[in-house]
């Protein structure tokens, strides 16, 4: 990626439509006001992309970088030969595919990598990408310990490139609605939040399909095992990694990071300072041995954007009634119910006392203390009502065609460009990464975490 005048009038025209997705609340519902396709980009101004880790997330996430005007692939990297195949297949023969990601690192002509392998592998290939001078795109969770991603700040602080983690709600038009509902104090001051991320299908339950030719000749086990447990060679830890803790962060790494993502960009929170979790493993018994069910509870200080709050989240592989990241916030005057990209506000004033009769002490009062009573709150209250709901529920949904991914890539793209800080950086990432992973470490330990959110480090208490 050569740096030159036409590429600084080029950075300063895409600017101006990709503005929307830097940091702030002015993001812009629908893609194309991001980045119009019919942006004409010289080829000095491409950013050359080179993928390691080519499985599922692999594919989306390059897919839809490929969208986006002034992305290249030049390079992919997996360990089974049959997903190189198929990238080449794909993404055409002259793709340069290797079975060692630092084949990709040594490239001078990859600007950017994206980082789509198991969650053990995330912080080694990170820090070496950022020391061979590449801006990273890495999935979540940012890390599988927490002191690695420490050590991923470090790293990128010192090489100046982007680290972008993708947590797409990081980005989604839907959170930043809700923090300008939650701003505008519509729902009063916030007093409790409850998400679920929860999953009912097989392949939900991460047990990916396993290819007929899988073999130690197919797939080069030793490389993919890295610093976990040596052991014999098994192709279903290899395609279904994410069961087995040795290699994954199970559901708190999969699908509570996406859940406290959300919540930290609608309320601007730095994190938990206690959280207690329960796990279990009820449902899939295949052998696996990362939790399929997860209930944790944090609580969340008190800071000039919010009043102190308690937040539980749930994932559950067996169910799926909670839905796909579904949040509801709840706050002194109201409360707020968001899907993955859409919400409704409901607000409300809540009496001072809800009134006399029904399930009361008012009912069992003389007659003559009832009458007296009601004239009484009737001349302080007016008329007794438990009615909440004031005016009609304001509802929010994104244009048609809107992709929180897309537009999560969108400002990597333009940070990789421009130097702008971006929406979900290393701090914010660990940030999301560390509570869910210290919900596995209080479930196994059984008591409660004490969490620093601004240092980002376990406090030693309890």
């Amino acid at each position: 990626m050569k740096h030159s005048s036409s590429r600084r009038d080029f950075l300063k025209k895409a600017s101006g439509a990709a503005a929307a997705l830097t940091l702030g609340t002015d993001l812009l519902a629908h893609e194309t006001r991001i980045l119009r396709p019919d942006i004409r980009i010289s080829s000095n101004d491409n950013i050359r992309l080179g993928l390691i880790g080519a499985g599922i997330i692999g594919h989306y996430d390059i897919d839809t970088a490929l969208r986006i005007p002034g992305t290249e692939l030049a390079a992919a990297c997996d360990l089974y030969d049959g997903r190189l195949e198929y990238a080449r297949e794909k993404w055409g023969d002259g793709l340069f595919t290797t079975r060692d990601y630092r084949e990709v690192l040594a490239r001078p002509d990859i600007d950017a990598v994206f980082v789509c392998t198991p969650d053990h592998w995330h912080a080694q290939i990170t820090i070496e990408a950022l020391k061979a001078g590449k801006h990273v795109y890495l999935e979540k969770p940012m890390v599988q310990r927490i002191e690695d991603g420490h050590k991923i700040i470090a790293a990128q602080q010192k090489s100046s490139k982007v680290v972008q983690v993708g947590s797409q709600r990081a980005s989604s038009v839907a959170m930043v609605e809700a923090r300008k509902q939650i701003a505008s104090g519509i729902i009063g001051e916030l007093t409790y939040v409850e998400a679920a991320y929860d999953r009912w299908t097989s392949r939900g339950a991460w047990n990916y399909s396993i290819p007929t030719d899988a073999s130690p000749t197919t797939v080069d086990w030793e490389r993919f095992l890295g610093g976990a447990p040596k052991r014999p060679f098994d192709a279903t830890r290899f395609f279904r990694w994410r069961n087995y803790k040795d290699y994954g962060t199970g559901v708190a790494g999969d699908l509570f990071v996406h859940l406290l993502t959300g919540l930290h960009t609608i309320t601007g929170s730095l994190g938990p300072t206690r959280i207690f979790a329960l796990g279990d493993l009820n449902y899939w018994k295949d052998g696996r041995d990362a939790y399929d069910l997860m209930t944790g509870l944090m609580d969340y200080p008190k800071t000039a954007q919010h009043a102190s709050f308690q937040f539980f989240l749930r994932s559950n592989l067996a169910d799926g009634m909670g839905g796909s990241g579904a949040f509801r916030l709840v706050g002194t005057d109201g409360f707020i119910e968001m899907g993955w990209n859409e919400l409704t506000v409901k607000h409300f004033k809540r009496p001072l006392t809800d009134g006399y009769g029904g399930y009361d002490s008012y009912t069992s009062f003389s007659a003559k203390q009832k009458e007296e009573f009601k004239k009484w709150y009737d001349a302080k209250y007016g008329k007794a009502s438990t009615e909440r709901v004031v005016g009609e529920p304001i509802t929010f949904k994104p244009e048609p065609g809107y992709d929180d991914r897309y537009a999560h890539l969108v400002n990597f793209f333009e940070s990789v460009r421009s130097g702008k800080p971006n929406i979900e950086d290393a701090s914010f990432g660990l940030r999301a990464a560390a509570p869910s992973l210290l919900c596995n470490t209080s479930a196994e330990k059984g008591k409660a975490i004490y969490w620093d959110p601004v240092q980002m480090k376990v406090l030693k208490k309890g």
